[in-house]
């Protein structure tokens, strides 16, 4: 025959309750505490990711404002026949 087991006291019973309800407590707290990481993380890169393009485009902009550019197109030209020559010349 096998011995019998004695039963757990109340004691390490409250104990054992105890253990696993703080256990489950830390878990979820750091499930939550991942949660808000990776979303604060998330957020600080997107400022980042536009802070540095706003950055590069306002170079960019003052790059490209350093040349005066402008369009133009040709109405007439003149013919070389007709060049302009003083008259009786």
């Amino acid at each position: 025959m096998s011995p019998k087991r004695a039963l757990p006291s109340a004691a390490a019973i409250v104990e054992r309750i105890v253990v696993v309800a703080v256990a489950l407590a830390l878990a979820v707290l750091g499930f939550f505490f991942l949660a808000t990481a990776l979303v604060a993380g998330a957020v600080l890169a997107t400022v980042f990711l536009i802070r540095v393009w706003w950055a590069r485009r306002r170079i960019r902009q003052q790059e490209e404002d350093q040349y005066l550019t402008t369009e133009y197109e040709v109405i007439d030209r003149e013919r070389t026949q007709d060049a302009r020559l003083p008259p009786g010349a």
